[in-house]
């Protein structure tokens, strides 16, 4: 826990246009966090941590790279602040997407995002259960099976820093962690206790 004589680290969430900004936001509000909703480079490189949100079509995340944001936030990870992926944010850690291939990630993570199968419905709207690895420190405190909200069209692959995942036509990595960087598949600022626990354990990080 953040002792009240210690100074709050600042939050910077990078808004590239993709939406879905001000809920984020207000869950941050909500928790007491010191939270800055910016455009520019130089409050990224200022902050001591990164969320990175987003939601709709993979193509958004070019305007990373036409504004200087992609390598501020690429710096900052690599300089060890916390970085957390949300949605989109997350698919972004991969290599790529099926849904704009012309776009790269930012390849932290190998395998690309894929569409689900033409078993289930897309895209997958609402509420699942997360099947939770050991070890989580964004899922610290978080029960087994507990339900997150979700509304995507394309799933990101299980790979070896999933430390949870989730069942719709095919398992997905629903929350990734590897050292300082973190990424949710699903809305923590829609996901009630559970969604607000894990923004908790993200600012404590």
């Amino acid at each position: 826990m953040i002792g009240s004589s210690m100074r709050a680290p600042t939050i910077a969430i990078v808004d590239y246009g993709a939406g879905n900004l001000n809920s984020v936001k207000k869950a941050f509000d909500y928790l007491g966090a010191d939270v800055v909703l910016t455009t520019q480079p130089e409050a990224v490189a200022a902050a001591d941590k990164i969320v990175l949100p987003g939601v709709g079509h993979f193509s958004a995340l070019g305007a990373l790279d036409n504004t200087g944001l992609r390598d501020a936030v690429l710096q900052g990870a690599s300089a060890g602040k916390p970085f957390l992926g949300i949605c989109l944010g997350m698919q972004w850690l991969f290599e790529g997407s099926d849904e704009a291939p012309e776009f790269a990630g930012a390849g932290i993570f190998a395998g690309r995002c894929r569409p689900f199968p033409s078993s289930v419905k897309s895209p997958h709207v609402g509420w699942n259960s997360l099947a939770v690895r050991e070890g989580s420190r964004l899922l610290r405190n978080v029960a087994p099976e507990s339900f997150v909200y979700y509304t995507h069209s394309f799933q990101a692959p299980v790979v070896a820093a999933t430390t949870a995942a989730t069942e719709y036509g095919t398992q997905f990595s629903a929350v990734v962690e590897q050292e300082n960087i973190f990424g949710v598949q699903f809305h923590p600022e829609k996901s009630w206790t559970v969604g607000l626990l894990m923004l908790k354990n993200f600012w404590e990080i």
